[in-house]
């Protein structure tokens, strides 16, 4: 038996789905355990692209069991959607591959019209997929979960008593239009009959394969400077990023995972408002976000780009105890006479080593910068890090060094097969 938790070690965007893909294949079940459709995960198979939102990103392979986990909140219409357009393309031939929790929350076209107006306001940079709201709902414990919209007069019961304080808080507060029951009623009722085979009691089922030995891949969304209580807020997103959450968001204990791998870029990137001290404005940034393709899969909203910041991915180390890094993206650096490492920031004439909670100190720290030489050659065709130039390999390994934590892989390029494998992170457990 071997778990496994996929985390991102920047602000979210890092190429996890590819990695997900990749490791999925030594894995028996994959588990998606917090965030919503404010994620997108991209991958690229033989040249077909898929960007899922709410889909572990192990459902391509046939033989293996996808969960979304009770701390994801849901979104009925975007589940659908995923699944016909899975089937349409030839895969999830076997229904029983995709399971739901019934723990899991619904978010209903409330939350996404109260956080498209909230954030007129506030300019945190949501999606506007009504995200945040559903995650109140559940703390305030008047959400609505899948289990409520299995049995229709407990789904009636909830909904007409939140639409009571809704249409009040749209209508006198935000100043935007309130619904009618009957609406949303319906409309979910209809979405109950389509998805009501996946929703199962996961947390129950994926103690019974752990006891029976096999391998889990828990996938996070978003990056670990995006979580809730640990990233740079209020710029971060409604859930808790980290590692540690896939044991809450999937209903297992702490003692059953067994390591952590991290996925950061070669370079950083974030969408959205917030600090983000090796950001280049001019053309090399410019040159990065074009060459990397570097817009939201979710919204298509053009990243942010810097410079590797090694004092961010430490401290996405130091939360989610990170045993072994992934490196995505290195194809993308390939144009440049030189590349640069963020090692500290300064601040008052002093350096840090680690990231202010302080948002208005963080706001004002200068990166520190260790310039290394760039390669330019193609790094695609590499099977192995004795395949990249010098350069690419001494870059890799001063990202190492500073991080202090081995890479186990590479990714050099969108597809599947062009990924350098240093290390199975199952391979310990078989």
């Amino acid at each position: 038996m071997a778990n496994v938790v996929i985390v991102g070690a920047q602000w979210g965007d890092e190429g996890k789905g590819k990695i997900v893909d990749l490791l999925t294949r030594y894995a028996d079940i994959a588990v998606r355990f917090q965030g919503g459709n404010n994620a997108g995960h991209t991958i690229v198979l033989k040249g077909e692209k898929f960007v899922f939102h709410l889909v572990p990103s192990g459902i391509l392979y046939e033989n293996k069991k996808c969960m979304i986990g009770s701390g994801v909140v849901v979104d009925p219409a975007v589940l659908i959607e995923e699944i016909t357009e899975l089937k349409k393309r030839g895969y999830l031939k076997d229904d029983s591959q995709l399971m739901v929790s019934e723990e899991a929350h619904l978010i209903l076209p409330y939350h996404r019209r109260i956080d498209i107006a909230r954030d007129r306001v506030f300019k945190i940079g949501t999606t506007g997929r009504g995200i945040g709201p559903a995650y109140e709902d559940k703390a305030a414990r008047y959400g609505i979960r899948m289990v409520d919209l299995m049995d229709e007069e407990a789904f009636r019961k909830k909904l007409k008593a939140n639409l009571l304080q809704k249409n009040l808080y749209l209508s006198e507060v935000l100043k935007e239009e309130p619904f009618e029951f009957s609406e949303i009623y319906d409309e979910y009722l209809r979405y109950k009959n389509q998805i009501q085979k996946y929703v199962k009691d996961t947390s129950r089922i994926l103690y019974e394969e752990i006891q029976k030995g096999s391998h889990v891949l828990f996938e996070g969304a978003q990056g670990a400077l995006l979580d809730l209580d640990h990233g740079t807020y209020p710029y971060v997103t409604a859930s808790n990023t980290v590692s540690g959450n896939a044991c809450a968001g999937s209903g297992i204990g702490p003692t059953m995972i067994d390591s952590v791998v991290g996925v950061a870029k070669a370079y950083t990137t974030r969408v959205g408002e917030g600090p983000f001290p090796t950001e280049l404005k001019d053309q090399i940034g410019e040159r990065i976000r074009e060459k990397g393709g570097e817009y939201g899969a979710t919204t298509g909203r053009p990243r942010r780009c810097g410079w590797f910041d090694a004092v961010i991915v430490n401290h996405a180390i130091r939360i989610n105890d990170i045993r072994e890094m992934a490196i995505t993206k290195l194809d993308v650096l390939d144009d440049f006479d030189r590349v640069k490492i963020c090692v500290g920031y300064r601040l008052n004439g002093k350096v840090l080593q680690h990231v202010p909670s302080n948002l208005g100190m963080l706001e004002n720290c200068e990166p520190v910068y260790e310039e290394l030489d760039g390669w330019r050659r193609e790094v695609k065709e590499a099977k192995q890090i004795s395949d990249l130039p010098v350069q690419a390999q001494n870059y890799l390994k001063r990202i190492e060094a500073l991080v202090r934590v081995k890479i186990t892989m590479v990714s050099v390029g969108s597809e599947r097969n062009e990924t350098i494998e240093v290390k199975n992170p199952f391979q310990n457990f078989k």
